[in-house]
């Protein structure tokens, strides 16, 4: 089992404990994560040795029970002012989060930061956190589906077989009932998905979690294996979407108008570039599925060529041609849109 699953699964335990504070017998603990009482007691020990406050009490009749001993959290964890001003500014970070079980966790946490600094400290760190922004234009905002998401990563620790409604972009039908293994959730450029094993399309899938408008567990467990990461799932991948097959050479060449940004910035881990004399750029890359490659490479225009592979230039080819007929055909008509005058404000 992947060290991600264990943790995920001793993440929930705590989170069980902290809602029962009168303590949980092993059996039960047990029960609710789907796993055996020698595993719990293993999370529960290690959970100690790490100086959570954990402990296991004898009550009534000798009932043995778990529970979290003080409600003061961590012991021992102090944070320098530098610290505590660095955590509460980057904030702002986990905003993509919101809804799951991290951002609530995260904002809890802010609120003590805000009452241990008081106003005046406060005031001086909203001065410090305006002169750093993190744009949120592509946030999706999950907080009416917390309990979703609760939901698929519980399948995804206790491997249970997960039936979902959801509604494909491309799909014809308003909504499509799959039957899925969930493997992993990813945030991907402000949105999450979860990576699963499909039995109607017998592959691994991608699924977009804005999508999913229900997931019911059910009790049958399924096999992950024991290789998969969500990490290698996607390293050939240009973004969430993983092709099927092996991993293919794509060679591009960038006019020497967008060297800069070719050079500031590493798009793919494969990715690999050489200048040519005429002061362009010869960027390979190894990738599994083109899709969102190519709407990458749609966005330079003009100025990326594609050398090969020849399907990926033939599919430039045709969405160009297809964008250029649109156009052309509005030209033709005279059916254009009516531009609208610029108005602006002048300086006083």
């Amino acid at each position: 089992m992947s060290d991600s699953i264990q943790l995920l699964r001793q993440w929930t335990l705590l989170r069980l404990l902290a809602a029962r504070r009168q303590g949980l017998p092993l059996k039960d603990l047990a029960n609710e994560l789907g796993v055996s009482q020698k595993t719990i007691l293993r999370d529960l020990n290690l959970l100690r040795r790490l100086a959570f406050p954990v402990e296991e009490t004898v009550g009534e009749r000798g009932r043995k029970t778990w529970r979290l001993v003080s409600d003061e959290g961590l012991p021992n964890l102090r944070f320098t002012l530098e610290e505590a001003a660095a955590l509460y500014l980057g904030r702002q970070y986990l905003e993509g989060l919101a809804g799951t079980m991290f951002w609530s966790g995260a904002q809890s946490a802010f609120q003590k930061i805000r009452a241990a600094f008081g106003e005046p400290a406060l005031r001086h760190l909203q001065k410090l956190a305006t002169g750093f922004y993190l744009t949120t234009h592509a946030l999706v905002d999950y907080e009416e589906r917390g309990s979703l998401i609760d939901d698929l990563m519980i399948a995804i620790e206790d491997r249970k077989l997960t039936v979902i409604t959801y509604q494909s972009l491309r799909s014809t039908e308003p909504v499509t009932h799959y039957d899925i293994h969930p493997y992993a959730l990813v945030h991907h450029r402000g949105a999450l998905y979860v990576i699963a094993w499909s039995n109607d399309h017998h592959e691994i899938r991608t699924f977009k979690v804005d999508r999913i408008t229900s997931a019911t567990l059910h009790d049958l467990q399924f096999e992950r294996p024991k290789d998969f990461t969500a990490a290698d799932h996607l390293a050939h991948s240009f973004g969430i979407f993983a092709g099927d097959g092996p991993s293919r050479r794509v060679l591009v060449r960038f006019s020497g108008q967008v060297t800069r940004i070719l050079e500031e910035k590493r798009f793919h881990p494969s990715q690999r570039i050489t200048r040519d004399r005429d002061g362009s750029l010869l960027a390979e890359y190894q990738l599994s599925s083109f899709e969102e490659f190519t709407s990458w490479l749609l966005s330079f225009g003009p100025l990326a060529e594609v050398l090969e592979p020849v399907e990926l230039r033939q599919a430039l080819v045709e969405a160009l041609s297809q964008s250029l007929d649109m156009y052309n055909k509005q030209v033709d008509s005279g059916d254009l849109p009516q531009q609208q005058p610029v108005r602006t404000r002048r300086a006083k």
